[in-house]
């Protein structure tokens, strides 16, 4: 029986780059239906008491979450996994920090038109993303961050790992956070972060 997924992304989290590279390891031994969608950790913030560093991260941030749904919206759907793919290998495994190098090679990777560039600094598609952004966070609450999961309609936050496991070792972790997910109770399980995200 095929699971459908809904899996809210914002670009430059490492924490769910590594999320999302254990879905796609799941995707090869369960039968996953998965859509990729945007949120913002920029959105998620904008009203909070964060420290000046993570302020100043928030622009840079926002850039992608704006291209990748201008894609969406411009081009459809099914460009924004790859774009992900293309934005996520140069941000993460290859520490890319300026969106001006990022997002030309990321585009041109899909093969879209280098102009769309231009999205990444215009508001155009805000209501879109911020739409997309909230039908995430509001089935979790506001107390998480990204990634955003639901599966068959049951949402969670996370979960935060690193290494991304491989095989039969991510297919059971799946079904192991399934089973917690699904219980209407569930709400938390938690232990202090003691590596950093580990890119394979």
């Amino acid at each position: 029986m095929t699971s459908a997924v809904e899996f809210w992304f914002d670009p430059s989290c490492p924490w769910a780059w590594m999320t999302s590279r254990w879905v796609d390891e799941v995707a090869k031994l369960r039968d996953l239906d998965v859509t990729w969608k945007v949120m913002s950790l920029a959105v998620l913030n904008e009203d909070k008491d964060v420290s000046e560093s993570h302020r100043a991260f928030f622009p840079r941030a926002l850039r992608y979450t704006r291209l990748v749904t201008a894609v969406s919206e411009l081009h459809g759907p099914e460009f924004v996994k790859p774009l992900y793919d293309a934005l996520g290998m140069r941000i993460h495994p290859g520490k890319a920090k300026d969106p001006d190098g990022v997002i030309p090679a990321a585009l041109d990777d899909v093969g879209l038109p280098a102009e769309l560039a231009r999205y990444s600094l215009s508001d155009e598609f805000d209501e879109q993303m911020r739409a997309s952004h909230f039908d995430g966070i509001n089935r979790v609450g506001q107390e998480v961050g990204t990634p955003v999961i639901a599966v068959d309609g049951v949402a969670f936050f996370g979960p935060v790992i690193s290494p991304a496991p491989k095989g039969e070792q991510a297919a059971a972790l799946w079904d192991g956070t399934l089973a917690l997910a699904s219980y209407p109770g569930f709400f938390e399980l938690k232990r202090t972060r003691t590596v950093a995200p580990i890119f394979d």
